[in-house]
């Protein structure tokens, strides 16, 4: 049987706006734990603490999304990139200068990775 002070604690514990997932003895969080034919619980995996869990428990949260970043400049980000005469990949274009930039995106002892953009028609493509 617990000690008093944990049947007083788990008595006076109530799972109130489903705020009270913390453990009111050490402060750590509570996992649930089912058993078969047993009522499903909070526990604490620090302390003896439990607490039988008698409605059902949910949260939701909705997250606003961030809007993301180009990683590699944004829109301007081919403004001052180098210029080399390289043919376009893309099929009908006759583009021989593209811009370019490269970036160690493996690791240190691959080559370095080279991205392309077309002059003539915007077409992107990298090599490794």
């Amino acid at each position: 049987m617990p000690p008093p002070l944990l049947l007083f604690l788990s008595s006076a514990f109530r799972l109130q706006d489903n705020k009270n997932t913390v453990c009111p003895n050490c402060a750590n969080i509570l996992t649930v734990s089912a058993y078969a034919g047993v009522r499903n619980r909070l526990e604490c995996r620090t302390c003896p603490f439990e607490h039988a869990i008698t409605e059902p428990i949910y949260s939701r949260r909705d997250f606003e999304r961030k809007e993301r970043e180009d990683v590699f400049g944004g829109p301007g980000e081919w403004d001052n990139a180098d210029k080399a005469r390289a043919q376009c990949p893309k099929d009908g274009c006759n583009g021989e200068e593209a811009a370019f930039f490269q970036v160690q995106i493996r690791s240190a002892d691959e080559p370095m990775t080279t991205f392309y953009k077309c002059m003539s028609c915007g077409n992107r493509w990298r090599e490794n």
